[in-house]
């Protein structure tokens, strides 16, 4: 999906920077965090909602916004001091930490950018200019992505790439969506059949599952850090292996820094609000507190969203959408047949009456029926339910109580319609 080149993604200076590698695991001095530390840390949550929805918008902890504070200061205080002084070595910083995190080979190779559906819009500009200049033949060359990539990526094909002329293949998979895709086996497949290149879209990535580009082979890769990584909104890394064209990968926004690498280009694109990109120092403190820092995280999350998947599934007679081994930190959980699930506009509607009336936050997902198969002999409704470290089996009860109740009392989806 890009075209050839040879140029280093980001600034000079990076070649000189000297950093030791970050520690991804608390040390006998790091102070190993309790119970009454990660609720101070998230007790800005509201207490009356069970927060099962960490997928969506992630979590940000006390003495991260703490430290995004501080640096915001900083900025207000003494502007020019912050953008000479401060600004470019401190994001540099920030992206040294994240090519240690990720395993990329050079810290070149990794721009920050605010969100996934930014660092799709950077690649698919520039397979758009390709197409433009004839680099990629229209009605020969095409993008191939998966059905259920997500919405707003979805766009910006259709907005770069279907615009220029380029011709789009969707394939299909079957709905429940598992969760872990094996992008590993999926990139070697594409190297065989001669795809010229291959873009990751790994929105919940870093701090869900396990992300080592060297391992993973494509040539772009992008996750956010504010959703399973502790950062406050909103920040993103894309990952452009150094073959791969990335002196022609620029940011969409032009500023002054046009043509000095993409790193560098997103590293200043206006003034503005860059905190969220120079608090990841904080976020590696914070997650090495916990036992096994942020790979302890990950297994913890995973064993508790299959425990609360098995324990929904169980109350409801459901099933889980996903093996349990392709899970993460996230369920796909089927929802009772009898609450009449028949379409989108149903489960946005279950989805609002949660919240609004029972305290509950969590995405629901329609799956239509089978045609030969009736709609009440089937599960049609899953939900999506996330498990993080501010977590409790209480949000899960709470969501499984207010499910039975509605059940209970014959309440149908249909009732929702006026």
């Amino acid at each position: 999906m890009a075209t050839h080149n040879n140029h280093l993604n980001g600034d000079a200076i990076s070649n000189r920077h000297v950093s030791k590698k970050p520690k991804l695991a608390p040390t006998a001095a790091v102070a190993v965090i309790t119970e009454d530390d990660l609720h101070s840390e998230f007790s800005h949550h509201d207490p009356a909602v069970a927060r099962i929805n960490n997928g969506s918008f992630g979590c940000c902890p006390a003495s991260v916004i703490a430290a995004q504070r501080r640096w915001q200061l900083l900025n207000l205080r003494q502007p020019d001091h912050f953008y000479f002084n401060e600004l470019k070595k401190g994001i540099l910083h920030s992206r040294t930490i994240i090519k240690d995190l990720v395993n990329a080979e050079h810290v070149d190779e990794i721009s920050i950018v605010d969100n996934a559906t930014t660092a799709a819009a950077v690649v698919l500009q520039q397979t758009a200019w390709a197409f433009h200049e004839g680099r990629f033949q229209k009605g020969v060359d095409a993008v191939v992505m998966l059905h259920y990539a997500y919405g707003s990526v979805k766009k910006s094909v259709e907005a770069y790439v279907s615009r220029a002329g380029g011709d789009v293949i969707q394939v299909p998979l079957p709905f429940p969506l598992t969760v872990v895709i094996p992008v590993k086996e999926l990139v070697r497949i594409c190297r065989e059949e001669s795809v010229d290149k291959v873009f990751v879209d790994a929105a919940h990535g870093i701090g869900c599952t396990s992300v080592d580009m060297q391992e993973i082979g494509a040539d772009f890769y992008t996750s956010n850090l504010h959703k399973w990584f502790f950062c406050p909104p909103s920040i993103a890394f894309l990952y452009s292996r150094k073959n791969s064209s990335s002196c022609d990968l620029h940011h969409p926004v032009v500023s002054h820094e046009y043509g000095n690498g993409l790193a560098v280009e997103s590293a200043w694109i206006g003034n503005r609000d860059y905190s969220a990109q120079l608090v990841v120092p904080d976020v590696l403190e914070f997650v090495n507190r916990f036992e096994g820092g942020i790979q302890g995280i990950k297994r913890r999350n995973h064993e508790k969203v299959v425990e609360m998947g098995q324990m929904l599934a169980a109350a409801w007679g459901t099933h889980l959408g996903s093996p349990p081994e392709m899970c993460a930190s996230m369920a796909m959980v089927g929802l009772p047949a009898c609450l009449g699930i028949r379409c989108d506009l149903d489960v946005a509607r279950l989805r609002t009456h949660l919240r609004d009336e029972f305290g509950v936050e969590v995405p629901i997902y329609f799956r239509a029926p089978a045609a030969a198969i009736s709609a009440g002999d089937v599960v049609t409704g899953y939900a999506r339910i996330s498990y993080q470290v501010y977590n409790k089996v209480e949000d899960y009860y709470k969501f499984r109580d207010a499910v039975d109740q509605l059940v209970n009392s014959g309440f149908t989806c249909a009732q929702l319609s006026t």
